[in-house]
């Protein structure tokens, strides 16, 4: 596991986005895993700008988000991929039909699961995965629980994981209690990882993370075991380790 800290979140997006960037002009054919939420946002930024001035070629990409709320249809506009359309697809060159986020209002949520999942492996598998990590340690929407999970699955979503997300929405009742998210395997199955944290309020995750014991208690230690992961925090979110 590579730590590279930077000053503030802009350049820890910054670097993010060049990693990501690099990954297409090697590969232009490349599977990339995606994640939403705010630590991204800046990455995104810049992925955009690389794009628009000619450096980064969407045309033949292939994306998967790590995840969907449950109940919120693709349209909604706190749906994940609806998320992603606006800070990202709809300003680069991207394939609509290569675009890949799970479908949160599917009639049958663990066939939509057993989908997602033979369209990574019918894809070749990603070749790079972008993950934040949350407050409670998750990866995905993968909570802490007594064992790891292995692929997508439907998530009962922690009351943390909720108060987290509540920002973006009227009320708190407003958040889905469920997702649907790509395992902790199925993570684990991308050839390149890069982590992205930043924020005082995931210091003690990022610090369980790379300094504590793999448990899955904190889904994030896992990328221990990972023979590929950068994780890029900025200062605030490097505060609790010790090394």
């Amino acid at each position: 596991m590579l730590i590279r800290v930077f000053e503030n979140e802009v350049q820890a997006g910054q670097a993010a986005a060049l990693l990501i960037g690099a990954q297409i002009v090697r590969k232009p054919d490349s599977v990339i895993g995606l994640a939403t939420g705010s630590s991204p946002v800046t990455a995104y930024l810049e992925l955009v700008r690389m794009c628009q001035a000619g450096v980064v070629d969407w045309s033949r990409v292939t994306t998967f988000n790590l995840d969907e709320y449950v109940g919120l249809a693709p349209d909604h506009h706190q749906s994940y991929r609806a998320f992603m359309m606006k800070n990202l697809f709809s300003k680069v060159n991207i394939r609509p039909e290569a675009i890949h986020v799970p479908n949160g209002i599917a009639a049958n949520p663990a066939e939509e699961c057993l989908t997602y999942e033979r369209t990574i492996r019918a894809a070749g598998g990603v070749d790079l995965q972008l993950l934040g990590l949350g407050r409670n340690g998750h990866i995905g929407f993968n909570e802490p629980d007594t064992l790891f999970s292995t692929l997508t699955h439907v998530v009962d979503l922690t009351d943390d994981t909720i108060d987290a997300n509540a920002r973006f929405f009227v009320k708190r009742s407003d958040v889905p209690k469920q997702a649907i998210s790509m395992g902790v395997g199925t993570i684990m199955q991308a050839r390149q990882i890069i982590m992205l944290v930043t924020g005082t309020d995931k210091a003690r995750a990022v610090s369980g993370m790379v300094q504590g014991m793999i448990d899955p208690k904190c889904q994030g230690s896992i990328l221990q075991a990972h023979s590929n992961v950068t994780v890029l925090l900025d200062r605030a979110a490097a505060t609790a380790l010790n090394r």
